[in-house]
């Protein structure tokens, strides 16, 4: 294990202007609504950043990534962070995953947090600053494990140094960040991809297939709560971090409605929110109206423990899913109430393999996403959750006025 010498405070180099409607937070520090219809367009712009300023592809180094592991380097070193680092040690030493990927790297503002952090993982590099870890031609993926607000910054920062990235969740603060990351992963032709978990995960499979069987029937109404006491953590409650329940948890319940409603179009919102005294959502709750007249709850908050659960209801039965942030179980029941199938979910590593091994697969098929959590999908939750926060009247004191 090697670490840089330096231990520099300061974030990333300096990027373009942000795209118009966003601005970005350069510093790495750890009510109700109407029902009118959301029209936000989740279509990408056209590319706008210059193929010329960016590093050439090498493409000797391009076709090795096909016959070798990936290195990945991880950015930030908080909890989540030591959850994939941990993901990627176990994954280095299991057969189904060992040629995939290589667990590389670690990158903090702080040198000695990185060189501990390594030393913990079995990681082979630390550094000093996120400067130094552009700078290593060796890192391959970057997995950006940072407060929301400095995700877009990060990603960019990292494809213009020949990086590919997947983004922990949400891939943006909002849908212009994304499409302003969009166009430089284009521009670049390096991949960025959006780890939200649970879209990976077998659970989806399951699910996908009982609904299409036909089992419970048409799917008429949908429900998701995701919601844990975390207003402790400083990170959920600044504003000047992105801030608040709904994208920290409540993406989660909006992701799972989503993936079973299968991207439809949403054509009416009735949504409200409890701000805490920092102005960020505490708790929400949602409901979503689709075309074809099914209709889905939404609620998550950082006030209070809950069942964590999901629920699917047909016209002759219904699906109960066991913790939508981590599905361990999915119950079948008919129209009289009566279990007629338990499934339990696959045993896994901890569940961050999945999106992990499909950014690597879609790297090496020369994508620039993933097929369970395309580019267009993060398009459209950002689209959903940036009407929700204009339906609260709550804007981030980094995003510019006009939003």
């Amino acid at each position: 294990m090697t670490d840089t010498t330096h231990d520099d405070p300061t974030t990333l180099p300096p990027t373009d202007p942000a795209p118009a409607g966003s601005t970005t937070k350069t510093s790495d520090t750890t009510k109700s609504s109407d029902t009118t219809a959301a029209t936000t367009s989740t279509t990408a712009t056209a590319t706008t950043t210059s193929a010329a300023t960016m590093p050439a592809v090498d493409a000797a180094a391009e076709t090795e990534l096909d016959e070798r592991p990936l290195n990945v380097a991880i950015l930030g070193a908080g909890r989540i962070a030591q959850s994939m680092a941990r993901t990627l040690a176990m994954m280095a030493s299991d057969a189904r995953y060992a040629s995939l990927v290589t667990p590389y790297a670690v990158a903090s503002r702080s040198a000695a947090k990185a060189r501990a952090f390594a030393q913990q993982f079995g990681l082979r590099t630390s550094y000093g600053s996120y400067r130094d870890m552009l700078a290593d031609p060796n890192a391959d993926l970057v997995y950006i494990a940072t407060p929301h607000s400095l995700h877009a910054e990060q990603a960019v920062a990292c494809m213009r140094a020949g990086k590919h990235v997947l983004v922990e969740k949400p891939f943006a603060v909002n849908v212009d960040e994304a499409r302003h990351m969009l166009n430089v992963s284009s521009a670049t032709n390096r991949f960025c991809g959006e780890a939200m978990w649970t879209r990976f995960m077998p659970s989806r499979l399951i699910i996908d297939r009982i609904v299409s069987s036909g089992r419970i029937g048409a799917v008429t109404s949908i429900a998701a709560d995701l919601s844990y006491p975390m207003t402790h953590k400083k990170r959920l409650t600044d504003p000047n971090l992105a801030g608040g329940a709904l994208l920290d948890i409540g993406v989660y319940p909006l992701n799972f409605i989503d993936m079973v409603i299968g991207g439809r179009e949403v054509t009416k919102i009735v949504t409200s929110m409890t701000p805490l005294p920092t102005g960020v959502d505490a708790q929400n709750a949602t409901t979503l109206y689709f075309d074809d007249g099914t209709m889905a709850n939404a609620t998550s908050s950082m006030l209070c423990a809950s069942d964590r659960a999901g629920h699917i209801r047909g016209t002759n039965g219904y699906i109960d899913c066991a913790n939508i942030n981590d599905i361990s179980a999915i119950d079948v029941y008919n129209a009289d109430h009566t279990l007629v199938d338990h499934i339990d979910v696959p045993a896994q590593l901890t569940g961050y393999e999945y999106e992990v091994a499909a950014a690597v697969r879609a790297i090496r098929a020369g994508r620039r996403d993933c097929i369970e959590m395309l580019h267009a999908d993060s398009l459209r939750m950002l689209a959903l959750t940036d009407t929700l926060r204009a339906r609260w009247q709550l804007r981030y004191p980094f995003e510019a006025a006009n939003r």
